[in-house]
């Protein structure tokens, strides 16, 4: 039989304000979709081609796009399926430690060439007390109190990786703890030294990353450690959902470092269709790429980041490029629309039009949304 794995996924129909069940079909060999709607017991969507889903992204706890509808994957449709796609699913924590952000774009890019994926990502910067509780487990050990001391010296980003044996490959890359004797070209000594000033963290199990990861993304009530935008002097960029399903955050991320601009806050979040509408709404009757906007911002996981608006000699907005990728090439060869984008809507990043409405789209992710 031809291969095909199914998945049950939900999808919230604005129209009627209803949760609708739907299972949907995914068949490698030419890359079709299929949709059958669970409560009317009929088919919803006959098979056709979606080359736009990518196969890495089908995983239970993931959100993908079908046609423009936003679908919650549940749980795996057939025992076939949970054995050949969730079987050696993990997640982990990645946590990268001070000093080390400027680094973040590189650590990136070797996180996606290992088939991992970024499922959620937040920049914080831990006092003491919360640093001490991460590292409670270790309270008695000799290098705690150092320990503590680093990690919260200054801003770290905390990320979850999800992939095959996540945990195991994370820490491959890291190195082990006495990297620079054991391992001269790992992670950690690379960008840190011996010792509590490691580079970075990795979960040491599958239960240490669940409770890790429950540290800075609660699941149930309370939040984690607050993101560290300033609100002040700044501009707002968001890298969009097709440049991060694509693998093109860390390479973004290099190019914005490596031109003098200083990100002071960088999170991950998932737009649904209402919170996109908004966020768009001064465009709106204005150009007439909005719907395409709202379709893309809101069709998977973005990157918002708040970039110091501090560089007096070139502006952020200049430095991301006309809004068409093809005249930013011709115009503009080094910006990042002109390196990442495809078309006026996938243009790889959104940046602040107005240097007054700056503040206003920093707020509206860091700390309306992530309110």
């Amino acid at each position: 039989q031809e291969e095909r794995y199914a998945f049950i996924t939900e999808w919230y129909d604005p129209t009627s304000s209803l949760l609708q069940s739907f299972q949907l079909f995914y068949y490698p060999k030419d890359s079709s979709v299929e949709m059958f709607d669970m409560k009317k017991q009929q088919k919803f969507l006959k098979r056709i081609r979606y080359d736009t889903l990518d196969p890495k992204d089908l995983f239970v706890g993931n959100r993908v796009n079908v046609f423009s509808r936003q679908l919650n994957l549940i749980d795996y449709g057939d025992e076939y399926t949970a054995r050949k796609v969730g079987s050696k699913k993990e997640k982990t924590l990645a946590l990268i430690k001070p000093g080390e952000i400027i680094r973040l774009g590189e650590i990136l890019e070797v996180i996606y060439a290992s088939n991992l994926i970024v499922t959620k990502a937040k920049m914080t910067a831990l006092t003491w007390n919360q640093a001490a509780d991460f590292y409670a487990e270790h309270q008695s050990k000799p290098f705690f109190n150092n320990s503590v001391h680093f990690l919260s010296s200054g801003p770290v980003v905390a990320m979850e990786l999800m992939g095959d044996e996540a945990v195991s490959v994370w820490k491959k890359f890291l190195g082990p703890a006495e990297s620079q004797r054991e391992a001269p070209q790992s992670a950690r000594t690379q960008g840190g030294t011996d010792g509590p000033r490691h580079s970075g963290h990795g979960s040491d199990s599958l239960a240490a990353a669940a409770k890790e990861l429950e540290f800075f993304f609660p699941s149930t009530i309370g939040y984690g450690p607050p993101n560290t935008a300033t609100y002040t002097d700044c501009t707002c960029c968001i890298i969009k959902p097709h440049a991060v399903s694509e693998g093109l955050t860390g390479k973004i991320l290099n190019s914005i470092t490596d031109a003098g601009f200083e990100v002071s806050a960088l999170q991950m979040f998932n737009l649904g269709r209402a919170n996109a509408e908004e966020f768009f709404e001064v465009y709106k009757g204005v150009v007439s790429e909005y719907p395409g906007m709202v379709n893309e911002l809101s069709s998977g996981p973005c990157m918002a980041l708040e970039i110091l608006d501090t560089n007096k000699e070139k502006s952020f907005r200049d430095f991301c490029g006309p809004a068409d990728p093809e005249m930013s090439r011709l115009l503009r060869p080094n910006t990042l629309r002109a390196l990442y984008g495809k078309d006026n809507v996938k243009n790889a990043v959104h940046c602040t039009d107005l240097p007054e409405d700056g503040v206003l789209e920093v707020e509206y992710f860091f700390k309306i949304l992530d309110g």
